[in-house]
Formats: C-alpha cells, sequence, structure tokens
C-alpha cells in the first residue's frame, strides 16, 4: 500500500488517502512524527500502530482538557474518553495523568466527600457515599473518609430547612401548609411499604411459611400506627 496524499483538517487531524482513496483521519503530529508523507509505503501492520498512537495521543490530550474544568475520578475520566476512543486508550491517558500526579482518587474522594456533605449540598453521608461510589471510588477509602470526617446530620437537617422554607418561622400560614405538606408525603411513603408488606404476607400465606408471616406481622403493626399518627395529625391541621 501506497500514501498518496495527506491533508490537513480541522482539530489538528489530517486526512490519510492510501492507493488514491480515503482511508482515515489521524493526528496530523502522529503522522509527522512518523514521517507518513505522500509516496511512502505502508503495511496493514504500520496503519494499526498509527492508529493506536494517534488514538492515545488524542485520548491523553482529552483527558488534560477535561480535569482542566474540575477534577475527575479515575473511572470517570475512563468512562467520557471512551465515548470518542478505545477502552485501551483511555486506561493508558489516564494511566499516564495518574503518573504525573494529575489524578488521585484519594484527594479526589476528600475533596467530594466534604463537598457533599459539609458544602452545599448537604448530603447525608450515607447519600455521599452513593455518589462516591457512582465515581468508582473504592469502599474501603470511603469508610475511612466517612470515620475521618464528622458531619453534623441534625445541623444539615436545620440548614436545608431554613433554605427551602426560609418563611417557616414568621408566616403561619405557610408553616401550616409545609407541615401538611411534609405530612402528606410522609403518609403516601408509609402506604407504600404498607402495601409492600400485605403484598408479601399475601404471598407468605400462599407458601405457608409461617414463620415468615410471623416476622412481617410486627413491621405491618408498626406501619399501621405510623399510619394511623400521620392520618391524625393531617385532622388536625386541616381544622
Amino acid at each position: 500500500m501506497v500514501v498518496t496524499a495527506v491533508e490537513p483538517r480541522r482539530k489538528s487531524f489530517s486526512a490519510l488517502y492510501i492507493d488514491g482513496e480515503f482511508a482515515m483521519k489521524l493526528d496530523t503530529e502522529t503522522l509527522l512524527a512518523n514521517h507518513i508523507r505522500a509516496g511512502v509505503e505502508i503495511d496493514d501492520e504500520d496503519l494499526h500502530n498509527l492508529v493506536i498512537e494517534s488514538n492515545n495521543k488524542r485520548a491523553k490530550e482529552k483527558a488534560l482538557w477535561l480535569i482542566s474544568y474540575r477534577d475527575h475520578s479515575e473511572k470517570e475520566l475512563v468512562d467520557k474518553i471512551k465515548r470518542d476512543y478505545s477502552e485501551e486508550s483511555a486506561l493508558a491517558a489516564v494511566a499516564k495523568l495518574k503518573d504525573l500526579g494529575l489524578v488521585n482518587d484519594e484527594n479526589y474522594a476528600r475533596r467530594y466527600y466534604k463537598e457533599l456533605t459539609l458544602g452545599s449540598k448537604h448530603l447525608s453521608p450515607r447519600g455521599a457515599k452513593y455518589k462516591l461510589m457512582e465515581k468508582g471510588i473504592d469502599r474501603n477509602l470511603i469508610d475511612i473518609i466517612m470515620e475521618e470526617t464528622k458531619v453534623d446530620q441534625r445541623e444539615q437537617i436545620r440548614i436545608i430547612i431554613e433554605k427551602k422554607y426560609k418563611n417557616f418561622t414568621t408566616d403561619e400560614k405557610y408553616k401550616r401548609r409545609a407541615i401538611s405538606g411534609l405530612q402528606r408525603k410522609i403518609l403516601l411513603q408509609v402506604f407504600t411499604i404498607s402495601l409492600m408488606l400485605q403484598s408479601l404476607m399475601v404471598e407468605f400465606q400462599t407458601l405457608k411459611n409461617y414463620m415468615l408471616i410471623h416476622l412481617l406481622n410486627f413491621p405491618l403493626n408498626i406501619i399501621g400506627f405510623l399510619e394511623h399518627k400521620v392520618i391524625h395529625l393531617l385532622k388536625i391541621q386541616c381544622r
């Protein structure tokens, strides 16, 4: 095979023509570094290596571009790079940035956990843990960070309520509406749990699993008590 033309394209790409036909677009610097120009003979192995080298270079550039905007976990970076390049290129790019100290899951996890729990988001420690797990952070590392970072959940709840119901203490009408809305949400959740437990009870009765039926009686009684209390509060609120 003979390279018949190398034509510049947008975003530092060049179109590679082989035997008079368009073959593919590759990174311009990669082509120049390998002395690829019109008249050069090339075989399948050479072309394959060019593609890998070009993709690796572009993947690393994308990784640098992504972390220039904000911190990323290793998994997050790999997933984003894979949208345009192979998994091998994505992993190689992230490994290079990790070696340079530009990507560090432990540092990222510590900052992100504090942002989620102590920053403006005010998530619970468990909620923050799930967020970190979605980013691919190791569970053992998350547990260590949770142990080291103390979160006052009562204070978090107070801040959230103040933000969501800022007129809560001054406007009695607003206060009643807010309380009523919260009670209805709680009642809906209680009803949902109750239906699930009752469905399980029917299934266990069909299977004649009396031990599980007996175990379900206690949570069903608790749910019934909660339903009664919430309905009672709603009746008082509506007066």
